[in-house]
């Protein structure tokens, strides 16, 4: 059926406001500190840079035990049938990304989060500091979500 545009939406899961709120002022603000640096260990070290990467990636989830929002996108093939999948984002290529790491991913990654720790911490740049830990991996590695 031509003519179709895919229609696109956003999943949106995990706890209550006041779960993560709790979470947030009894658990995440200092363990966030903890994974953060542990996270930029790995990533420094090389040799750990897969686990640095997935601790990177779930820090916003350690912050606020929020998941990350997954875009899903619907379209309809010729033969009628709906198909849901996540959205495809284009990536840069893995030998650019690889010496966007080595040349300026390590150290931009640590300024990153050590200035989005410190906007968590000031309670009322919250906003601003997830946003930036939303951006860590691709300050590190050029990745996009």
């Amino acid at each position: 059926m031509p003519g179709f545009v895919p229609v696109t939406t956003r999943a949106k899961t995990g706890p209550g406001l006041l779960v993560r709120a709790v979470w947030f002022v009894f658990v995440g603000w200092w363990l966030t500190g903890l994974v953060s640096a542990f996270a930029w260990a790995c990533l420094a070290s090389i040799i750990l840079l897969p686990v640095g990467i997935w601790l990177v990636n779930r820090i916003p989830t350690v912050l606020t035990l929020r998941p990350r929002t997954v875009d899903l996108v619907a379209w309809t093939d010729a033969q009628g049938r709906v198909t849901v999948g996540a959205r495809a984002i284009p990536q840069t290529s893995w030998p650019i990304r690889g010496i966007w790491f080595v040349l300026v991913g390590w150290w931009l990654s640590a300024i990153v989060m050590a200035v989005g720790y410190a906007l968590v911490l000031l309670v009322i740049t919250l906003p601003l500091g997830l946003m930036l830990y939303n951006r860590v991996p691709f300050a590190a590695s050029l990745y996009r979500y």
